[in-house]
């Protein structure tokens, strides 16, 4: 072979090797470009066509709009994309439909005064509460619409009035609608009791194996769903029997719900009529952690200084943990331990377990009552029979705490009565990773009631804990700490799971109302979980 021969096989070598490249290149950009394409449908509506009334039926009927012979004046094009495109969506909320957008061409058309139906099918089933959403750009969240689901057929139906909308479907995780029913005996009448819906909405029940059907207002709380997982409600004993004799005990039932009250101006923690894609909280500070990685998953004025109230307490129990004492050895409350408390405040104002001075009681009981219902007493009979002086046991928690990493945090006290304990969000959520590590204070801080009996006395406690969410939240609690001062306001520690994911540590500081305050921090725990969900599911 000559040399030219050579060079010119070498040539065509090259060419073909650039070739394939380019077509590689391209078909790998085409189908990248086939992923994320947007699908177009498209109609004419004549004058003689909308007079009788038309069905737009798109993309093999995932999307009908059913415009009656009132709704349109004009000849019209409607227009309806299927968007495969980064959409931001509400964060409390699953998608199970592909998100559609139609729109009227000729706006003019459109008679506003008339609402019409669309039919939109999901393509993920869901046993929980489906609404359609349409993308409120001028206020940027997600609307709902009112919503009829029929999930034997996997799609909903929805009235609106708009003549352009981006549109999809959404499950609340949070609001179960089906799955099954008991009975119990209380009012003898319609009634219900429900972990999600408020008191007084209205709900129709289905027997989901006959077909019958009745309608109940919820007038209690329960079941536990953390018991019975896919328990939806229980009924009244009268309102069971409409649907199947009570010796069935358990049937399956589906709810659609007729009328849903609100509470605090929110359904199922969203606000009305707004479901916004990223969380606000009105608490002056905040953050959420990912408690096995560190990492913050959200954060508001993290940094910010403040006095952290009864938060406290949680490093005083850890202090006095590491001192190994004996849980079951008797001692004797001491009238004096409680005047401590008064340096801060009035008598009638502090939390505290109605002692006696004299009367004997168990440390366990002691450390029981501080976490459980924040009592400020117990925690000084504590350090007085710590074996350190008072000042070497604060001066332990302030060391601590520092060796810790939480350097912006201090203590001139153990109970938080004082303004002048100070901490940040990040600090007390670096606290609260540490201070979890001992089994007694996960145990007690997660209790919701806690009783016990003076030794001598006989006297009979019963402490209830100050955190409702360990009885009403959806997501299991593995910690929790209420804090206040009127200088602090309201505070609060979380630590929640959800399934197998988690746990995250949520910390809340300064918010002006208690229900804001356990409304916000178990909004920031939902919004973790999701967060760290999907990144493992990504």
């Amino acid at each position: 072979m000559n040399f030219l021969s050579q060079i010119r096989r070498k040539m065509i070598f090259c060419f073909i090797l650039a070739l394939t490249i380019i077509i590689s290149s391209f078909i790998y950009i085409t189908e990248a470009n086939e992923a994320t394409f947007n699908r177009f449908y498209s109609v004419k509506l004549d004058n003689e066509t909308i007079k009788k009334g038309y069905t737009v039926n798109a993309f093999d009927n995932i999307l009908k709009l059913s415009l009656t012979s009132d709704v349109l004046s004009e000849p019209t094009e409607v227009e309806i994309i299927e968007l495969n495109e980064a959409i931001d969506l509400p964060w409390q909320l699953e998608k199970i439909s592909q998100v559609y957008q139609f729109e009227f061409k000729n706006k003019l058309a459109y008679n506003k005064l008339k609402p019409f139906y669309i039919q939109f099918s999901y393509n993920k089933p869901s046993n929980y509460y489906k609404q359609v959403f349409y993308y409120d750009k001028r206020l940027s969240v997600w609307q709902p619409l009112p919503t009829i689901d029929f999930p034997d057929k996997s799609f909903v139906r929805s009235l609106i009035h708009l003549p352009f909308a981006r549109l999809a479907i959404f499950a609340n995780p949070d609001v179960l609608v089906i799955g099954q029913t008991s009975w119990y005996k209380y009012k003898d009448g319609l009634f219900t009791a429900s972990p999600d819906f408020p008191k007084k909405s209205k709900l129709r029940v289905y027997n989901t194996d006959n077909n019958k059907y009745v309608d109940v207002v919820v007038n209690d709380f329960g079941p536990d769903r953390k018991i019975y997982s896919n328990r939806v409600i229980d009924l009244d004993k009268v309102a069971f029997q409409k649907l199947a004799p009570t010796r069935a005990g358990v049937i399956n039932i589906r709810v659609e719900p007729i009328y849903i009250a609100s509470k605090n101006n929110e359904n199922f923690g969203i606000l009305l009529n707004k479901a916004a894609f990223e969380i606000a909280v009105s608490a002056k500070s905040a953050i959420v952690m990912d408690e096995r990685t560190n990492k913050i998953l959200w954060q508001k004025n993290a940094n910010l200084v403040l006095p952290l109230a009864s938060l406290t307490k949680l490093v005083a129990i850890k202090i006095f943990l590491d001192l190994r004492p004996t849980l079951s050895q008797v001692v004797a409350y001491s009238i004096k331990d409680e005047e401590y408390n008064y340096q801060y405040c009035n008598k009638w104002e502090p939390a505290k377990v109605n002692l006696c001075d004299g009367e004997t009681i168990t440390i366990e009981d002691l450390i029981y009552s501080s976490l459980v219902g924040s009592a400020n007493n117990t925690i000084e009979t504590l350090i007085r029979i710590s074996g350190l002086s008072r000042d070497e046991f604060i001066a332990k928690m302030n060391q601590t705490v520092t060796d810790w990493g939480a350097t912006s945090t201090h203590f001139i006290e153990a109970t938080g009565l004082s303004p002048q304990n100070v901490s940040s969000a990040l600090d007390y959520a670096i606290i609260t990773k540490e201070v979890y590590i001992h089994p007694i204070i996960k145990k007690a801080s997660t209790m919701a009631v806690y009783n016990f009996k003076t030794i001598n006395s006989h006297k009979a406690h019963r402490i209830k804990n100050t955190n409702q969410l360990i009885k009403t939240s959806s997501l299991e609690i593995v910690g929790s700490k209420t804090g206040y001062l009127d200088e602090a306001l309201y505070c609060l520690m979380l630590r929640a799971k959800k399934n197998s994911t988690g746990p995250v540590i949520v910390v809340t500081m300064g918010a002006k109302d208690r229900m804001i305050s356990f409304q916000e921090t178990e909004a920031l725990a939902k919004y973790g979980l999701k967060k760290i969900s999907q990144k493992f599911n990504d």
